[in-house]
């Protein structure tokens, strides 16, 4: 079996409305489907990323640089592949992440090829620890009022999910302490909170939220804070508030991952495959995360998330939004399977186990 061909199809939905975290908006929800084609007839398949503005020149790098280094390779050598496309990467003037990027799209394709062939879904290709994981919404962003964001935790209850990472980070620590508990009493007992800061606060003004809301009442604290100092701001984090941190979606390599882990920043690595090399990275880093006792998450992207987390045992929850804030999740995937009590299944056909509707493909493709 050899790699005769791939096909790049870029995905572009626009929001109904604009979505606001602490520094940074949504307005549209973009993806890269890679069809990695072989001289067998298997095609291998998958979406990544959320990139609208730089998509086009990911798909560009696809095809014209890395396709010429894995044409005529046999795609079930994953790990040789994924070395073939490495050299792209050396060049110091140029955007590296977006090679990175291009990488990932196409070891995720690669990946589907390997578990088609074996029959099996990726996660049990890869050795398997659990069959379905909690599943928890990204959600709280800002421009609601208080009602409204009660309605949407509401929502995520009707929906079967388990919890949220909640927004913060874009206000005060005592405003945004006020959303947080608006958001807990009405999602009641039993439902986790993550919140999310998206390195909004400074220091002393992440250790002030937890000390408002109390360490006990929250999951993890992700990106707490400022990026020019984050590794020892989110060690101090730890250590003053005495609440779980977690941070990686930033990195997208494994040398930067580790050095949160050896440096005592994190107890959760959210290290995010499609931005960094693809499952393939993403495992090698989940390695060093059990060494460290750090746990794995992964940032968004369910389709490839839920096979890495149910792979291995230090794997956490799924995340996903809701379906105003993704459409993507909840209507390009024609066989999603049902979420309930708080719990995702992980697709059990073989490689991702995902079947693209395609009529939705072809109503928001970006390349017409």
């Amino acid at each position: 079996m050899k790699i005769e061909r791939i096909e790049v199809i870029p995905i572009v939905v626009p929001l109904a409305e604009t979505f606001r975290g602490s520094k940074y908006s949504m307005s549209e929800r973009a993806t890269l489907i890679t069809r990695v084609h072989t001289d067998d007839g298997v095609v291998g398949e998958c979406y990544n990323g959320d990139e609208p503005d730089t998509q086009h020149e990911i798909a560009r790098i696809i095809l014209d640089e890395l396709l010429p280094l894995v044409r005529g390779r046999d795609p079930l050598l994953v790990e040789q592949c994924w070395e073939a496309m490495l050299p792209p990467t050396y060049d110091i003037l140029r955007n590296r992440k977006l090679v990175v990027m291009a990488m990932a799209a196409v070891d995720s394709a690669l990946w589907d090829v390997a578990g088609k062939v074996a029959g099996l879904p990726v996660y049990q290709l890869w050795g398997g620890y659990r069959s379905e994981l909690p599943i928890v919404a990204i959600g709280g962003y800002y421009g609601k009022t208080d009602a409204q964001l009660a309605a949407e935790m509401e929502d995520y209850l009707d929906m079967g999910l388990g919890g949220c990472k909640l927004k913060i980070g874009g206000l005060s620590p005592a405003e945004d302490a006020h959303r947080f508990k608006v958001a807990q009493a009405a999602a009641g007992d039993g439902f986790v909170f993550t919140v999310d800061a998206n390195q909004g606060y400074t220091v002393a003004e992440a250790v002030e939220f937890v000390r408002l809301v109390g360490a006990e009442h929250i999951r993890w604290f992700e990106e707490p804070v400022r990026w020019y100092n984050d590794v020892r701001g989110m060690r101090d984090v730890r250590l003053m508030a005495g609440v779980p941190v977690a941070a990686g979606q930033s990195e997208f390599n494994r040398q930067d991952a580790g050095e949160l882990m050896s440096a005592g920043a994190i107890d959760v690595c959210n290290y995010d495959a499609s931005w960094g090399g693809g499952p393939t990275e993403w495992r090698r880093i989940a390695g060093m995360a059990r060494v460290f006792g750090v746990e794995m998450g992964h940032h968004e992207e369910a389709q490839i998330a839920a096979h890495m987390l149910a792979s291995v045992p230090h794997g956490t929850f799924v995340e996903v939004f809701h379906p105003t804030r993704d459409p993507l999740f909840w209507d390009l995937v024609s066989n999603r399977p049902p979420i309930a009590n708080g719990m995702y299944p992980v697709p059990s056909g073989p490689g991702w186990g995902l079947e693209l509707d395609w009529d939705y493909v072809e109503r928001h493709r970006a390349d017409k």
